[in-house]
């Protein structure tokens, strides 16, 4: 899967980081290492990141209580807001089938309705246009 140059360009930084304390440790870094590791090489267990997650939150007064799910479902729904193809989403999601994505993972955002409208107005516009000249 192609990820944004963004979080490669971080997940680069992050191996140099784990490459230079792995070699500090005396450990020889290898192309098996986990990319997040706990501190004896084993990966980093789900619910760490979970309990992780829920604590960052708790710190931060002003940001709301959500899940880590709610990430993919913000992620679901941005990629469509921003006119990624359903196709494309579904695939980066893992969804079996192009039906799931927009039911379960897309929400309506602020002004998605009315740009909705404005852009059917300008496409019955146009139509007016083109038959009346």
């Amino acid at each position: 899967m192609a990820l944004p140059s963004l979080a490669t360009e971080e997940l680069r930084q992050h191996r140099l980081r784990q490459g230079e304390e792995l070699l500090r440790l005396r450990i020889r870094p290898t192309d098996d290492h986990h990319v997040f590791a706990q501190a004896d090489g084993q990966p980093v267990p789900p619910n760490s990141l979970t309990h992780e997650f829920v604590w960052i939150l708790a710190q931060a007064e002003t940001l709301p209580r959500i899940r880590v799910h709610d990430l993919r479902h913000s992620h679901a729904t941005q990629m469509l807001a921003n006119g990624i193809h359903p196709k494309i989403a579904q695939e980066r999601l893992g969804h079996s089938s192009i039906a799931i994505t927009p039911d379960l993972y897309s929400h309506v955002l602020p002004g998605m309705q009315e740009d909705a409208a404005a852009k059917v107005d300008a496409a019955l516009r146009a139509a007016i246009d083109r038959t009346t000249v």
